[in-house]
């Protein structure tokens, strides 16, 4: 039964010639797939139609060839032959009565086109901007050049109609959309009648609403998604400037879509952006306008939700990575199930898919992108096997996931923790600072698995292999996570790097257990990151609010390296400069003496000593995995204790960043006692169709 005080989030609201059955708005959002995996891509999109999303958006749509952004992989629609993919993505979308949208993107600046070989356009002549710097340039469209831009528009939003979209998106945010580019006078460095002053800047725009109201204005809606504030100060798109923007154009689109600045602005982790962030940005715009509108900020709140629109903040409430994490949130919600929702953490391991052009992932949701290529459904599990009882040993995020989801086919579960705490790794980094949101990853399975009457749970159990023989499981699931190496073996040194024992040594694993002085005043520590992800720079700033005078070491041209990928790396320079860490990149440890680390150039070699108190070494992670190889020794006596299989899984089989453990645990509970494939592939894909030599 649904709160009533979410009655206000299920009312029908109308966009243009469309009515949406409920307020909650999946924006558009990147999953990996694009182009190279539309069936994948349109599972996803149905599943979340089936969780009673209202409106589902498609990720950034390449409206044209003359600007494309390879190699990352979005989806086309550049001629015909894209129609039928996309019509597969739409009609999965409505099956369960959502509408379904379109973002069509021209990226213009963002374009630097290295597949089609184009010569990238944009409003004025500057230098591309992507991530990656590309020496290239874009040329300044030209009246001609404009008049051809609209007609391409044109051709992209009659080729959404034939394929079954209700809603086109206009994509002028993050920086990435040429309606951006028109609007920013950092970009837009025009004086003829588009550039200048808003009204010149805005005529982009107008036109190409104009445009396409002539064209499928009568059965599509056009919504328009523009930066809250580019953040980039006196040329940028200011926050009073769009409020400006939207008032002088108040009924353009149907509906005002509206997202911050820059991507790593709008989709900022948790580590950094709290839920709602977005509100001062957003707030006061609605009445600017007739027209709905749409903000986004990692809702996973009801609450939160329904406050937005109570008090006329926003008219839908968008999500991305929620609606990732659970497809089901909104149908959840109003069955009375909120204890249910698998809240989004906010570690943005799903847009480093996009950003790695892969296949995504998501920490809660290890269905994610599965859905089609493995059949995982996010809310059902396959049927029960022939066998009934599993052990699961170590209750890390591995062991949960594989107790939780292997409870719902039907076996029944033991799960063996060695310590007085579920979670492993997550039940500690939790504490760590910036990453309490992480512990959802606990709370939402502990939850599930106390409402499950087929577990039962042990702690202070640290099993032997005796132990293992001797209790008659017919399958073991070794879930014993990892620990961090103190003697620097990761990328730098593949073997243990010279150490003096007169050095203090600390890993992540002694800091996260109070090893190390509550207070580090006078104390000079360096902190070796050869790890490239989160730790190296939460450990450094965990020192520096210790008090110590930090040094942060690298081999890497950035801090935390990865985290490039999760759209965190700027912020968390920030944060340690803040704190007064001294950041020393592109240099590596070669040895560690009693007073002193001396670090190389990653360059040239050359070596220079730094004077210190401490080493936090963050190398890399070693497996527990000596109760799974004891197992194996003695796999001759499996028949005899009843056991039919052992199986090793999450860190303890190969430590790896907290999403692929949740999604090992929940590939062991799916295959468990279903057929052997052989050498097939264990997931579908598509393979491009060749046309005529």
């Amino acid at each position: 039964m649904r709160d009533a005080r979410y009655d206000i989030l299920f009312e029908p609201v109308a966009i243009g010639p469309h009515v949406a059955k409920n307020r909650f708005y999946q924006v558009p959002h990147c999953n990996g797939g694009g182009y190279r995996d539309p069936s994948a891509a349109a599972a996803m999109r149905g599943i979340k139609s089936e969780g009673g999303w209202g409106v589902i958006f498609t990720e950034q749509t390449e409206m044209h060839h003359t600007s494309e952004i390879t190699p990352f992989i979005e989806l086309r629609l550049w001629e015909d032959k894209d129609i039928p993919g996309l019509r597969r993505m739409s009609d999965a979308m409505k099956v369960h009565g959502a509408l379904a949208g379109i973002q069509l993107a021209y990226s213009g600046i963002n374009g630097p086109n290295f597949y089609t070989k184009e010569v990238p356009l944009a409003p004025s002549a500057l230098p591309i901007r992507t991530f990656t710097n590309d020496p290239v340039q874009a040329r300044a469209l030209d009246r001609t050049d404009i008049k051809d831009l609209r007609r391409w528009f044109v051709n992209a939003a009659k080729r959404s109609k034939i394929a079954g979209f209700d809603l086109i998106c206009l994509y002028g945010a993050h920086g990435f959309g040429i309606f951006q580019h028109f609007l920013s006078r950092a970009t837009n460095q025009r004086t003829d009648e588009y550039g200048g002053s808003l009204e010149n800047r805005s005529r982009f725009a107008r036109e190409v609403v104009a445009d396409i109201r002539d064209a499928v204005g009568d059965t599509t809606a056009i919504t328009m998604r523009v930066s809250l504030d580019e953040t980039i100060g006196e040329l940028g798109f200011s926050n009073a400037e769009v409020r400006d923007f939207v008032e002088m154009n108040a009924d353009l689109p149907d509906l005002w879509d509206l997202a911050h600045g820059a991507w790593e602005d709008c989709s900022g982790p948790s580590r950094f952006k709290e839920e709602g962030a977005q509100e001062i940005l957003v707030k006061g715009i609605r009445e600017l306008s007739s027209r709905p509108v749409v903000g986004v900020g990692r809702f996973t709140s009801p609450d939160v939700m329904a406050r937005m629109i109570r008090q006329g903040i926003l008219d839908f409430i968008g999500c991305a990575r929620p609606s990732i994490a659970d497809p089901f949130l909104p149908k959840k919600i109003e069955e009375g199930r909120i204890e249910d929702i698998r809240e989004c953490i906010g570690c943005n391991m799903c847009i480093t898919g996009d950003m790695t052009m892969s296949i995504s992932r998501c920490t809660q949701n290890p269905t994610f992108m599965e859905e089609w290529r493995k059949g995982w459904h996010p809310e059902r599990m396959n049927e029960k096997g022939d066998s009934r009882t599993v052990l699961v040993v170590g209750a890390g995020p591995a062991g949960l996931e594989a107790t939780r989801a292997l409870a719902l086919r039907g076996y029944d579960v033991t799960l063996a923790e060695a310590s007085t705490t579920l979670g492993g790794r997550v039940a500690r980094e939790r504490l760590l600072p910036g990453l309490s949101a992480w512990g959802r990853v606990v709370d939402y399975r502990q939850y599930q698995i106390s409402r499950r009457t087929n577990v039962e749970t042990y702690f202070d159990s640290r099993l032997t292999a005796e132990d293992v023989l001797a209790f008659g499981f017919e399958h073991v699931a070794i879930a014993t996570g990892s620990h961090w190496r103190r003697d620097g073996v990761a990328r730098q040194h593949v073997v243990p790097m010279p150490i003096d024992a007169a050095m203090t040594i600390w890993t992540p694993d002694d800091v996260m257990g109070k090893v190390h002085p509550e207070n580090l005043a006078g104390k000079t520590v360096v902190v070796y990151d050869d790890d490239h992800y989160y730790m190296g720079g939460v450990m450094a700033e965990v020192m520096a609010k210790a008090g110590a005078t930090v040094i942060l070491v690298t081999p890497s041209a950035y801090v935390s390296d990865w985290t490039r990928n999760t759209l965190e790396q700027g912020a968390i320079h920030v944060r340690l400069d803040d704190l007064g860490v001294d950041i020393r990149l592109n240099r590596g440890v070669t040895a560690i003496r009693a007073g002193e680390v001396e670090t190389n150039c990653s360059y040239t070699g050359r070596r220079k000593a730094i004077g210190c108190d401490a080493v936090l070494m963050v190398a890399s992670r070693l497996s527990e995995d000596a109760l799974y190889n004891d197992l194996l020794a003695r796999q001759g006596e499996w028949a005899d204790a009843g056991i039919r299989s052992v199986k090793i899984i999450g860190d303890a089989a190969a430590p790896a960043p907290i999403a692929w453990a949740t999604y090992a645990g929940h590939r062991y509970a799916r295959e468990l006692d279903t057929p052997d494939i052989g050498d097939a592939l264990p997931f579908r894909r598509e393979v491009t169709q060749l046309e005529p030599a």
